[in-house]
């Protein structure tokens, strides 16, 4: 076998599976040789060589088959490293729910999962997965991160563009970037996958770093449970001697004063001795009331960056990923032309329930051995459309853009024309606009009479500022999210 043949089987394994798919793992390994009936690949880490073993080894060598190549497995090498070999023809590694309690990726354990039995293509075998990092000389429990959850896997949009390239640039070094660096946004945005995905490529790069990731409510448990044994000593000392602190949705020690303090103090300390903390939340630390006044100004003290609602296209490639991988898991489910983009459509909310619509398709259309048409999803997915297709009803946007700017629904529909009232008006109307089918004459009826002309000039005067103030724009995209949420 030559390189060249290399390249011919390459361009064959795009098609099949698909460009996301192509680029995150079999673009990054190389061909090294055949002999004694095993092909011989380099690769830059050891978890894309078990990851590529079994999920695309068994495909490998039916295309290495092809083109003369006799070889009956696939092995991987990293570097001068012990040879990565996993069994072809292999289940996928599933992804792993975080446990209910303390998640530790520490870099004494490599990323990748212990090398597997070598490609024997007949024989499936358990796919193994990355094994959750230990300490290197502490008493800190440790779980296993979501092999799923890393940087190949994760696909970038617009939306998420700058969150994604704020956590690559924390998880190429040790030393503090952003402090702290604060992820945030709605449900099924890809808070966590990031995180996750920071953990795994700092245990890759330094395998001598402590990281530790936990959800804030486990963080609350743990200090609870400290206070209850009297081991705060052990609690502080725990969290104290850590490089890379990172706490997932923060807003649960909202209100939990105790919690607070200690969270608080734990901050201050780690930042004191140049150690860096990522933190996700549902909400901008200004916009969590309950959060303690200086835990959010010390969030605020770092880089906060806001991972916005998903857009048509990012959700198309999102599906287009998924399809790729959930293909080799279904071999015999066929799409029909029109389905992802039907999909990508109708599921606007998050990835999470796009994902999970996906899943269901494959799934049912695997058990009654059928094609997956438009129909056939709209069949199968009529819960998850229907709860996709309510709609934003204009009461309720006068009752959130009220609240949100603590004003009387009796005075936005008024003549008052002061500004704080005006203000919440014009962007109440712009809503209205926006996000409904109602026209302009039934949108000034609803606002107390107004002439459609007025509805109209409201809704150019949000547009307008919003182009030059960040504050309109803010106040417009949140309150479109909690109303879509």
């Amino acid at each position: 076998m030559t390189n060249e043949t290399w390249g011919q089987v390459r361009q064959e394994l795009l098609q099949v599976v698909g460009k996301n798919n192509f680029s995150a793992w079999i673009e990054p390994i190389s061909f090294d040789r055949v002999d004694e009936r095993t092909a011989h690949f380099n690769v830059p880490t050891s978890f894309i060589g078990s990851w590529v073993s079994n999920n695309f080894g068994d495909l490998i060598l039916r295309h290495l088959a092809s083109h003369g190549v006799s070889a009956d497995r696939v092995e991987f090498a990293v570097g001068a490293r012990k040879p990565v070999t996993a069994a072809a023809n292999t289940p996928a590694p599933q992804p792993v729910a975080p446990a209910p309690e303390l998640e530790l990726a520490s870099a004494t354990a490599a990323v990748a999962a212990p090398a597997p039995a070598a490609v024997r293509a007949p024989q499936p075998a358990p796919a193994p997965r990355p094994q959750g990092a230990t300490t290197r000389s502490t008493d800190l429990p440790g779980t296993k991160l979501n092999p799923a959850l890393t940087f190949s896997n994760f696909v970038v949009g617009k939306p998420n563009e700058l969150a994604h390239a704020a956590a690559r640039r924390v998880a190429e070094t040790l030393d503090v970037t952003f402090n702290p660096l604060f992820l945030y946004g709605g449900v099924g945005l890809g808070k966590t996958h990031l995180m996750h995905a920071i953990a795994w490529d700092l245990q890759e790069r330094f395998p001598d770093a402590q990281v530790l990731y936990l959800s804030a409510e486990q963080f609350m448990h743990l200090f609870v449970r400290a206070l209850r044994e009297q081991n705060t000593f052990d609690f502080k000392e725990t969290f104290r001697n850590v490089d890379v602190l990172m706490v997932d949705d923060v807003q649960f020690i909202a209100g939990k004063t105790s919690t607070q303090q200690e969270f608080f103090h734990t901050f201050n300390a780690l930042v004191e001795m140049g150690k860096q903390i990522v933190i996700s939340g549902d909400r901008a630390p200004v916009d969590m009331e309950e959060l303690d006044s200086r835990i959010a100004s010390r969030l605020q003290s770092g880089l906060v960056v806001d991972i916005h609602p998903t857009d048509y296209e990012l959700r198309l490639s999102v599906l287009q990923h998924k399809a790729a991988i959930l293909s080799q898991k279904y071999p015999h489910v066929e799409f029909a032309d029109g389905v992802l983009e039907f999909l990508a459509r109708k599921i606007a909310s998050n990835i999470r329930e796009l994902e999970g619509a996906l899943n269901r398709l494959y799934a049912t259309g695997d058990l009654v051995r059928r094609e997956v048409t438009e129909d056939f999803a709209r069949d199968n997915l009529a819960d998850i459309l229907r709860a996709s297709d309510r709609k934003v009803t204009m009461d309720e946007i006068l009752k959130k853009t009220c609240d949100y700017y603590k004003i009387r629904q009796v005075d936005i529909i008024s003549q008052n024309r002061q500004r704080a009232i005006a203000r919440p008006r014009q962007m109440a109307m712009y809503l209205c606009k926006k996000l409904t089918t109602r026209s302009l004459p039934e949108i000034g009826k609803k606002f107390g009479g107004r002439d459609h002309t007025t509805i109209l000039y409201g809704v150019r005067k949000i547009e307008e500022l919003m182009q030059i103030d960040s504050q309109i724009a803010e106040d417009a995209e949140l309150l479109r999210r909690m109303l879509e949420a």
